[in-house]
C-alpha cells in the first residue's frame, strides 16, 4: 500500500480551505466533489454535513465513518516541512477525515455486501449540530468509527462528558467601599464552591477519566453607572457514573439567584473491547507493524452524541497527536497519515469479510 502524492495533496487541499465552525460550506462542497470523483454517491444533507457512500443501500451491513469538517478559529499557515504537514485541522480533524475518504476509496473494489458511509459533520467544535442531526435522523449502522486523532496505533474507546454553564448576575451599582459584596465577588464565590465540590468528589481518583474537571473559560464584568454585573462561562468535563442533575441543583444553590444557562449536555460514553470492530482494528494495526493501545479521552467528540443512540460498536480512530489539537503548532506526520490509511483499509476489508 504505497504512499502517493495524491493522498498528501488531498489532505493539503482539505486543510487549505478555512472552515471554522459555522463556515463549512466551501470545504463541504469540495469534499462532495472530491468524493464523487473517487466513486462515492455524495451530497450535503439538511444539516450541511458532507455525506458520501460506497456500496448498495440494501447491502447486508453498513459501516459509518463519522468525521468533522469544522475547526476551531485561528490560522495556522499551511506548509510542508520535511515529514510534517502544518495547518489548522491537520490533526483535529481533517487528517482523520481524509483517512476515512481515501481508505474507503481504496477498499471499495473489495467490499462484500457492505456499504460504507463517510460523513464530514458540521459544528462539532461548537454545539455538535451535525452529529445531533445524524443521531435524530440516521438509522443505526452495524459499526461506526469516529474521526478523531488517536495516533495510528491507538484506538479510543471512550470520552468524558461535558456540561457548559453560563453564569450571569446583575445588581444595582454600589460603592466599592460598601459592606455588600459586588457581583464579581459573588461569581468568584460560586467558582470556589464548584472547585471545592470537585476536589472533594475527586479525592482518591487518580485517573483523569474518572475525575470531575471544571474549567473557567471566560470572566467579564460590566457596568452602566446604575447597575453592575458579571458573566462567566464554565466548562465541566464529566466522568462516567456522574449525575449532572445533582450538580445543577448544587449550582443553583451556590448561585443564590444568579441566572444559569446550560448548553446541550454531552454524557460520558465508553464502548467495550469485545466486538468485531475492535478486533479488526487491532489486527490491522499489527499487520502494519504497530503495537496497538487503547485510549480513554478527557475531551468530547461526536461519539458522545451518536454512540448512545446507535447502540452499535463504535470507537474513534485517526492519525495525529491530540496534544496538538487547537494549538498554533498543529501539524501531522505524513508517515503516520499514510499508516492510518493502510490500517483503516485493512480494517474495512476485514469487517466486510465477517
Amino acid at each position: 500500500m504505497p504512499q502517493t502524492k495524491a493522498e498528501i495533496a488531498f489532505l493539503k487541499a482539505l486543510v487549505s480551505i478555512p472552515s471554522p465552525s459555522g463556515e463549512e460550506d466551501a470545504v463541504g462542497d469540495f469534499l462532495v466533489e472530491r468524493m464523487t470523483t473517487l466513486g462515492f454517491e455524495a451530497h450535503r444533507d439538511e444539516a450541511g454535513n458532507a455525506v458520501g457512500a460506497i456500496g448498495a443501500p440494501d447491502a447486508g451491513r453498513e459501516i459509518v465513518l463519522l468525521g468533522h469538517m469544522d475547526t476551531v478559529p485561528g490560522v495556522v499557515p499551511v506548509r510542508r516541512q520535511g515529514s510534517l504537514l502544518y495547518g489548522r485541522g491537520t490533526v483535529d480533524a481533517k487528517g482523520p477525515l481524509a483517512t476515512f475518504v481515501l481508505a474507503t476509496a481504496r477498499v471499495a473494489p473489495r467490499l462484500q455486501d457492505t456499504r460504507v458511509v463517510v460523513i464530514g459533520a458540521v459544528e462539532e467544535e461548537a454545539n455538535g449540530d451535525g452529529g445531533r442531526y445524524l443521531a435524530r435522523t440516521m438509522a443505526a449502522p452495524d459499526y461506526a468509527i469516529i474521526g478523531e486523532p488517536s495516533a495510528w496505533e491507538g484506538i479510543t474507546l471512550g470520552y468524558k462528558g461535558r456540561l457548559c454553564v453560563d453564569y450571569r448576575r446583575v445588581q444595582p451599582g454600589s460603592h466599592s467601599a460598601g459592606e455588600h459584596p459586588g457581583p464579581a465577588e459573588k461569581a468568584v464565590a460560586f467558582w470556589n464552591h464548584l472547585m471545592d465540590y470537585a476536589e472533594k468528589r475527586n479525592h482518591g481518583r487518580a485517573e483523569r477519566f474518572n475525575t470531575l474537571d471544571p474549567a473557567l473559560r471566560d470572566f467579564r464584568t460590566f457596568s452602566d453607572g446604575l447597575s453592575e454585573g458579571v458573566e462567566m462561562n464554565i466548562a465541566l468535563r464529566l466522568p462516567p457514573d456522574f449525575d449532572p442533575d445533582l450538580l445543577k441543583g448544587k449550582m443553583k444553590e451556590w448561585g443564590n439567584g444568579a441566572e444559569l444557562t446550560y448548553s446541550p449536555l454531552d454524557m460520558p460514553f465508553q464502548c467495550t473491547k469485545n466486538n468485531h470492530l475492535v478486533r479488526a482494528l487491532l489486527k490491522a494495526i499489527r499487520a502494519e507493524g504497530g503495537r496497538p493501545r487503547f485510549k480513554l479521552k478527557t475531551g468530547t467528540s461526536d461519539m458522545n452524541t451518536v454512540g448512545p443512540v446507535w447502540g452499535c460498536p463504535v470507537v474513534a480512530y485517526g492519525p495525529g497527536d491530540s496534544t496538538l489539537d487547537h494549538t498554533p503548532d498543529e501539524h501531522i506526520r505524513i508517515d503516520e497519515y499514510r499508516r492510518s490509511i493502510n490500517v483503516l483499509t485493512r480494517a474495512l476489508e476485514s469487517l466486510s469479510d465477517n
